[in-house]
């Protein structure tokens, strides 16, 4: 189990949204671990990308993706929903984060049934709203170093070739769509 270290998510934020496919992302409660590998994500830029939190500048809210990146962004949205990001950005941006959109259960799997109250696997993790309530992540994840062996944080998983990932316009956005930052594992 190697942790990914901080120096990948200090790059370009599209390049790590693309690179973290294949990771596994990691939550540990207690003694018990819950982990999925990582197969869609998204980048979430600064002042060229008009659909980021950060767009606007920094508010109490996005906070997160201007600070230390491989630490977590955690966001409640549509009053109901959080959805887990890690800032990832080089220098020629002052924010950005990776939207975590989807997971392959790995370990764990009785319990995120339990907390997605369904059996169906394709259905437990398939969403950003899914993969954190099936992993039990809130606001408590907020700021946390995903680059230590804390409540979350990613390993290594399975070695992706470019060719297996496919990249398309982000989901549920008005904004800056022409930008091709969803990346997916090619099924």
């Amino acid at each position: 189990m190697r942790i990914i270290t901080r120096s990948f998510y200090d790059r370009d934020t599209v390049d790590v949204a693309r690179d973290l496919i294949g990771k596994l992302l990691v939550r540990r409660i207690g003694k018990k671990i819950i982990s999925g590998m990582i197969i869609e994500t998204e980048a979430y830029r600064y002042k060229d990308d008009a659909a980021s939190h950060s767009f606007v500048g920094m508010t109490e809210r996005n906070k997160a993706m201007f600070g230390q990146v491989g630490k977590a962004y955690v966001y409640f949205t549509y009053g109901m929903h959080y959805c887990v990001n890690v800032v990832a950005k080089n220098n020629d941006f002052e924010a950005g984060a990776v939207l975590f959109r989807a997971l392959e259960p790995m370990e764990g799997v009785d319990f995120m049934i339990k907390q997605r109250k369904t059996t169906l696997i394709s259905n437990l993790t398939n969403g950003p709203a899914k993969l954190t309530q099936a992993l039990q992540i809130t606001k408590k994840q907020y700021g946390g170093d995903l680059t230590k062996p804390s409540s979350l944080f990613i390993i290594e998983g399975k070695e992706i070739q470019k060719s297996e990932i496919k990249a398309r316009s982000r989901i549920g956005i008005k904004k800056a769509t022409d930008n091709l930052w969803n990346f997916s594992l090619l099924n």
